[in-house]
């Protein structure tokens, strides 16, 4: 009898363990005082205006608890992939081979467009330059160009700023606006867009690129450019009005993504993201909404 009892109790509890790991919606974790947690990981671009949604959210919602991280797109990308977030923050596109990766271990990348952003090109409100070309932008992010005089500035080295290659927006950046080219070799990495905005505001000659909440938050310490498609076309200021037209040129969507389908406080979470609240939440922030 013991023996039977002990085999009905292994099957029972590999049956558990069976259906604990089939699918791929997303579960909630509930602890036994009934709270729910939320892990959200991935680009620094978005910290900012998901750290928003999350205090909002927990507001409305007093028996959830969200955790907010940055390290970039792929960071977070390749968390989800590793099931060691719930959700993905992403400033780019999910790229096929991550998909593929994915699949492997049974995770099937769900995309949901959140918001809108333009990536502002700033400099230090010392330098004199006020306006560039897409092309004169690629020029110094690639090397051909690197002093301020080359584009009407003053006989002085430009200083390159970029992200390190897990960002989002270093990926955009570089396919978006310098044609796949790489980066100049002296172009100096930075973990994230604070780090960006600090090493701007303290030296004059350097020039970056962040996402325009980030910008309109700095409006203080960095000078955002005006940007024109091409030589003889008028050069635009990034803003919610620009890039809905499509008169702002650098600019793309953002991203969530979950594992699988969302259910419990994922979809709870992503509801709330895309309806009026979460929306006007983007624009407070400083991003585009898309609705």
């Amino acid at each position: 009898m013991l023996k039977k009892w002990l085999l009905l109790l292994l099957s029972a509890t590999f049956l558990l363990a069976l259906n604990s790991g089939c699918g791929n919606d997303q579960q909630t974790k509930e602890s036994s005082t009934g709270d729910r947690y939320l892990t959200i990981k991935g680009s620094d671009t978005m910290v900012h205006l998901v750290s928003e949604w999350a205090e909002a959210f927990m507001h409305s919602v007093p028996t959830a608890d969200l955790s907010v991280t940055g390290g970039g797109s792929g960071t977070g990308i390749a968390a989800l992939i590793n099931n060691t977030t719930d959700i993905c923050a992403a400033s780019r596109s999910i790229k096929e081979k991550e998909i593929t990766l994915a699949a492997q271990k049974n995770i099937h990348p769900i995309e949901f467009k959140v918001a809108m952003d333009g990536i502002a090109l700033v400099v230090n409100p010392a330098n004199p330059i006020n306006a560039l070309t897409v092309e004169q932008i690629k020029k110094i992010f690639t090397g051909t160009v690197n002093n301020w005089k080359q584009v009407g500035g003053p006989d002085k080295p430009i200083l390159v700023l970029s992200r390190e290659s897990s960002s989002g927006t270093f990926v955009f950046f570089q396919e978006h606006v310098l044609d796949k080219e790489d980066y100049t070799a002296q172009a100096r990495s930075l973990p994230g867009t604070s780090a960006m905005i600090q090493n701007i505001a303290t030296d004059v000659w350097t020039i970056g690129y962040v996402g325009l909440g980030y910008a309109a938050q700095a409006a203080d310490k960095v000078k955002t450019l005006a940007i024109a498609a091409e030589a003889g076309k008028p050069a635009i200021i990034p803003s919610e009005a620009t890039i809905n037209s499509g008169e702002y040129v650098i600019a793309r969507p953002l991203f969530l993504y979950t594992g699988g389908q969302p259910a419990g406080l994922t979809k709870e979470f992503l509801d709330f993201v895309l309806n009026s609240e979460g929306q006007k939440i983007v624009r407070e922030a400083g991003y585009v909404p898309i609705q």
